[in-house]
């Protein structure tokens, strides 16, 4: 006869079965991360880019994929599809470092390999090291192991999110799946914003080595040489964002701009020899990065900018070649160098402003 102890047991361990049995079923129900699905309705909720790309780069099965950190999160798919055709997903990881990236675009490749890769290589990111990585990317939702994602359907946060998910689409919330993860619409794209949200530095007393950057940099471009000559039919266009001018100020008075260019002429000059590679300067753009109405901040450009970039990858404009390099680095260094930052900062620049756009200068930043 089954005594007490042995009846408790059971019955504490078929409740807990059925909790868990239960929460699976909630968070399988909600799938807040496109494990199983894209969502129906065309609807979803944004809560973690690290954990719903696993689901996106799985479902989208895209022909044309874009990755980046914050810089192309205003890159609907629906506009990388009218510019290049096919289907298009975004995959964007906030402030990223190139080992998520890595394994970010070996989920893609595993699951289904794209035709094109086009990918932001931030300054910021081209040349800082590993020792800010948080563990924050869910390696076991990119990893091809199936037996290791019961951790999906077993979480506490998991089972959070599916419930926030299923009580935001139920009362009508959600975002469509074309504008997750951007955030452009409440912004006022304006120099004035620009100026506003950039803290200008004092100049710093010493200036860095033109090789303070370099060891950090190859270490990084190590990983994308590994992208390229492992999948050699896929075409990889990668390119420099265009940060604003302001980013140009910053570098200037920190005393980091030889080491900046040194960094860049690396990547150019260990990229470049791939066949299956396109490298595109935006970052020495001056029809975007010298017109701060595009930017809400010393980095960040619009959507409109984004557009712009976009086109001009399609059409094979602001392109660096081997023959061309050495002249575009010279030029634009020369230009940052000797421009007038100051003037951002002045009466008459505001009034210039005010004269274009026919409208009162309201506001004046202070430098």
């Amino acid at each position: 006869m089954m005594s007490a102890y042995r009846r408790w047991a059971c019955g504490l361990l078929a409740g807990v079965l059925v909790l868990l049995i239960a929460a699976g079923g909630v968070v399988w129900a909600a799938d807040p991360c496109f494990y199983l699905r894209l969502p129906e309705g065309g609807k979803a909720v944004a809560f973690n880019e690290r954990y719903q790309n696993a689901g996106l780069l799985r479902q989208a099965q895209a022909d044309t994929v874009v990755l980046g950190t914050s810089m192309v999160a205003n890159y609907r798919p629906s506009q990388i599809s009218e510019v290049f055709g096919g289907s298009a997903v975004r995959l964007t990881v906030p402030d990223g470092y190139l080992s998520e990236f890595d394994t970010t675009l070996e989920a893609v490749f595993a699951s289904h390999p794209p035709e094109r890769v086009i990918f932001g290589l931030d300054a910021n990111i081209l040349v800082r090291d590993e020792s800010g990585l948080t563990g924050a990317l869910p390696e076991y939702l990119y990893n091809t192991n199936p037996l290791d994602d019961v951790r999906y359907f077993l979480n506490r946060d998991t089972l959070y999110y599916s419930v926030y998910t299923l009580l935001t689409l139920g009362q009508g919330g959600g975002t469509p799946v074309d504008e997750l993860f951007t955030w452009d619409g409440d912004i006022w794209w304006n120099h004035m914003t620009a100026l506003d949200n950039y803290d200008r530095p004092e100049i710093a007393d010493q200036t860095l080595p033109r090789d303070a950057y370099l060891d950090c940099a190859a270490a990084n471009l190590e990983v994308i040489c590994r992208w390229l000559e492992a999948h050699p039919e896929t075409e990889f266009d990668v390119f420099f964002p265009p940060y604003s001018l302001l980013y140009w100020d910053k570098t200037n008075r920190l005393g980091q701009t030889d080491a900046v260019f040194a960094a860049l002429e690396l990547a150019a000059q260990t990229l470049l020899p791939y066949e299956n590679l396109h490298l595109y300067g935006f970052l020495m753009d001056p029809e975007i990065v010298t017109n701060l109405d595009y930017y809400c901040d010393y980095i960040h450009c619009s959507g409109e900018a984004d557009q712009l970039v976009l086109e001009k990858i399609a059409a094979g404009e602001c392109q660096l070649t081997e023959e061309n390099l050495e002249e575009t680095l010279a030029n634009w260094q020369t230009f940052v160098v000797n421009y007038d930052y100051d003037q951002l900062w002045t009466d008459a620049y505001w009034w210039a402003w005010n004269i274009a756009h026919g409208a009162p200068v309201v506001w004046q930043p202070s430098a």
